[in-house]
């Protein structure tokens, strides 16, 4: 009897193994600016930023936080990452004078986020 309850508890754990790799994969990230930085159509001021995004692969619509609401908005897309950084980092774009985030890479995920061209982003 012992036996079978301890194979019913084994299955059950089981079952319940890759459900919970799927909830612990979350669409979001953080990241630091020390530098005014464009993000789409939107201006960054230097600070702490939380980074979220819908969609997979090449349509994802990314939404930039700071203390809870949005401040900037862009289309990007997801791209699979052949080494997991070690760190969170940004990559800036200085074309024209202009620092703008062209991707974000984030500690531990096997992808980054590069953010669309800013004539196709939309700000807030």
């Amino acid at each position: 009897m012992q036996l079978r309850r301890l194979f019913v508890w084994l299955a059950g754990i089981a079952l319940l193994a890759p459900v919970s790799v799927f909830a612990g994969q979350k669409n979001e990230g953080k990241f630091t600016v020390a530098e005014s930085v464009q993000f789409g159509t939107s201006q960054l001021k230097p600070g702490d930023y939380k980074v979220q995004w819908e969609g997979s692969g090449s349509d994802v619509q990314i939404k930039v936080l700071q203390y809870g609401k949005v401040v900037a908005t862009a289309p990007g897309k997801l791209v699979p990452l052949e080494q997991v950084p070690g760190r969170d980092s940004v990559t800036l774009d200085a074309t024209n004078d202009v620092r703008k985030v062209e991707k974000i890479d984030f500690a531990k995920q096997k992808q980054e986020l590069v953010i669309s061209d800013s004539s196709m982003a939309s700000g807030r």
